[in-house]
């Protein structure tokens, strides 16, 4: 009974982990129009309340699922939860962009120790098995639907109470599952002799995405060829330069063995990830929230609610319909499917204008790129991952990870470049700054699409092996028959 408890509860706190990591990706979009015009946000610096998250997480996020094999679960558990707390308290009560930006930043760096652990703490948990895949099931329903709830939970927050709210309602949600970890979660130190933590590897790999993203960023008001461009570009190139040669020559447990970037499924698959997340979640939600809100003269909460259509036909294809295509019918079909239909659907998106209404200007195309959306997320992840060794697949996990998140953030900022510099308001100017970022979108989904005939083939679960049309087996033991 006690070790019942004790499972139990190990599963409730990894998902209210995971409730809470996801839910602050997605539940910031809604309310960006409002930080904008509440801390006096430049349009070029915005993205930074997102993109700040986003890329403290994806750096960090492979030297967070080692730290708990070096101080323990439980201990890691609640000081990154704790951690993750207090910078939603500073955030939330931020008077000037830089503390925002900052409070943003340092959510991230908690969710890049509590997200990976929250699955080690299940994977230690539940031996392998039905229990093992019923938690494994639970916990990944807790992740939709903290992506799925930040919309609609975000927009209600901020039309009827502020926009402070959103960052704040983690102290109510974070404290009670602090107090249970530190009450009742089981200490399991693993002590794990000879694991070293790759802290040079991450300090540069994290360098390396936000200069890298901040540079391209800084194309939307400088030339490419100003030192205010140039610069950053040239030092996150440095810094991933150095990465490279860190993880290859130096470090004695490299965050990413090079050696796993000769599977094809690793490194194209990645490459395809990085696409995939350049257009879908954080581009697609940024730049449809801002569409809604400025064009179209939404409120918080219509903004919210205008995403629903996104979100269940998401949920519909991906948790039930792609799993059972992919019985039969080989992923990169099913990406490169996924990602010409959500092109169509970008490209139907990049013809709203002020005058649109709800169903042509964005129920039409929810319906199209959600579709492709939810083709393309699973056969992207199953290719990363197949044909890994055990022993590689926490790395192959986090490099997947890794690459989703900053192919987001990194996606928003070249896609801004593409975005109009003006300082107005005039609905018609925004709409056609819009335009050009959703028509940038759908041709990186058609880069996409080119590229997913490259990705390997896999066996399909659903489709027989050939039958074997030459000699039978008696005729091969039969001596006579050898030549």
């Amino acid at each position: 009974m006690r070790r019942e408890t004790t499972a139990t509860t190990t599963l409730a706190l990894a998902c209210a982990a995971q409730f809470i990591v996801i839910f602050d990706i997605s539940v910031i979009t809604v309310a960006l129009p409002s930080i904008q015009r509440d801390l006096g946000f430049a349009p070029a610096n915005l993205q930074w309340v997102v993109s700040g998250y986003t890329l403290a997480f994806a750096g960090l996020l492979l030297l967070g699922g080692r730290l708990a094999d070096l101080c323990g679960h439980k201990r890691v558990f609640v000081s990154a939860l704790t951690a993750f707390t207090a910078a939603s308290l500073v955030g939330g009560l931020a008077t000037v962009p830089a503390v925002l930006i900052a409070a943003r930043a340092a959510q991230g760096v908690a969710a890049a120790a509590l997200a990976p652990l929250a699955l080690t703490m299940l994977t230690t948990t539940f031996p392998e098995g039905p229990l093992r895949t019923r938690a494994f099931t639970i916990w990944t329903a807790l992740g939709l639907a903290g992506g799925a709830s930040g919309n609609l939970f975000g927009g209600v927050l901020t039309e009827y109470l502020t926009w402070r709210s959103i960052l704040l309602v983690n102290v109510p949600l974070g404290v009670p599952v602090i107090l249970v970890a530190a009450r009742f979660l089981t200490r399991r130190d693993t002590s794990a002799h000879g694991v070293r933590l790759d802290v040079p590897g991450a300090v540069l790999a994290t360098v390396a995405l936000i200069m890298l993203t901040f540079g391209i960023a800084q194309a939307h008001t400088h030339a490419w060829t100003d030192l205010a461009t140039a610069l950053p570009l040239l030092g996150g190139t440095a810094a991933l330069a150095a990465f490279v040669a860190v993880e290859t020559k130096l470090a004695p447990q490299p965050l990413i063995p090079p050696r796993l970037f000769r599977l094809p499924g690793v490194s194209r698959g990645n490459l395809a990830m990085l696409l995939g997340g350049a257009c879908f979640h954080i581009p697609m939600w940024y730049f449809l929230t801002l569409t809604m809100q400025d064009v179209l003269h939404y409120s918080a909460v219509q903004t919210g609610l205008g995403f629903l259509p996104h979100t269940v036909v998401m949920l519909l294809v991906g948790l039930f319909l792609t799993p059972r295509l992919m019985r039969f019918v080989q992923p990169r079909i099913l990406i490169a499917t996924g990602a010409l239909i959500a092109a169509g659907g970008f490209l139907w998106q990049s013809g709203i204008t002020p005058s649109s209404g709800y169903g042509t200007g964005i129920l039409g195309p929810a319906v199209l790129v959600s579709f492709g959306t939810g083709l393309v997320g699973t056969p992207v992840s199953t290719t990363i991952t197949n044909g890994v060794a055990s022993a590689d697949a926490g790395a192959v996990s986090g490099l997947l990870n890794t690459t989703r998140q900053f192919g987001g953030a990194f996606g928003l900022a070249v896609l801004l470049t593409l975005t109009a510099t003006h300082a107005t308001d005039a609905p018609a100017v925004l709409a056609d700054s819009y335009q050009r970022a959703f028509r940038g979108i759908a041709v990186i989904l058609l880069a996409l699409a080119a590229l997913a005939p490259l990705l390997p083939a896999q066996h399909l679960a659903g489709r027989r092996r050939p039958v074997e049309t030459g000699p039978s087996a008696e005729d091969r033991r039969d001596p006579r028959n050898v030549q």
